[in-house]
């Protein structure tokens, strides 16, 4: 039942990074120029309070010097490469494990 849901999750992550790039590359062909949407974009739209907590945890200084360096990388990665990576990591942990050589199955 879980791999069930995994694999259902997955397959509609995706589709929703299909239909991103499908989004990026009429927005690049409309423009004349690669556009990219990163996710920073798109997590700011859909939850802005959540990143202005975020921001002085990532600001505070004495625990890591290059969190602030990781947290921008993150938020540049586009949209699409984000939510496939989501998908694929799904489909992975809803992946039935091999059977093991040499072991009885009963």
């Amino acid at each position: 039942m879980i791999r069930f849901a995994l694999r259902f999750i997955g397959l509609f992550l995706l589709a929703g990074a299909f239909a991103g790039l499908i989004v990026d590359a009429t927005r690049s062909v409309a423009a004349g120029s690669l556009v990219v949407t990163p996710f920073g974009e798109t997590a700011l739209a859909l939850f802005p309070e959540k990143l202005k907590l975020i921001k002085p945890i990532i600001e505070a200084q004495g625990l890591l010097p290059w969190r602030e360096w990781a947290m921008l990388v993150l938020l540049r990665i586009p949209l699409a490469l984000v939510i496939g990576g989501l998908g694929c990591l799904c489909f992975a942990l809803a992946h039935k494990p091999r059977p093991k050589i040499g072991f009885s199955s009963r």
